[in-house]
């Protein structure tokens, strides 16, 4: 289940970097403005589900931990 959530998760990341690539050439295409902002929505949504199911995604203090302190646990996101 971890992973095919973190796979989730991948999916829609790499859908925002393709809009965000797309965007930076067509800043005035509306729909893709849209489309974007309902998947970083989306993706705020998942990562926190996410984070609360499996713990934290990003280190440096992008991320909440609970106690004890989650990062000793692997997998790690970006091992798997």
């Amino acid at each position: 289940m971890y992973r095919r959530e973190l796979m989730e998760l991948q999916k829609v990341d790499f859908a925002l970097v393709e809009l965000n690539l797309y965007l930076d050439t067509h800043p005035a295409d509306m729909q893709a403005v849209q489309q974007y902002n309902q998947l970083a929505q989306r993706r705020l949504q998942m990562c926190a589900a996410f984070e609360l199911k499996y713990g934290p995604l990003m280190h440096f203090g992008h991320s909440y931990t609970r106690y004890p302190w989650q990062w000793i646990e692997t997998p790690w996101p970006w091992q798997v």
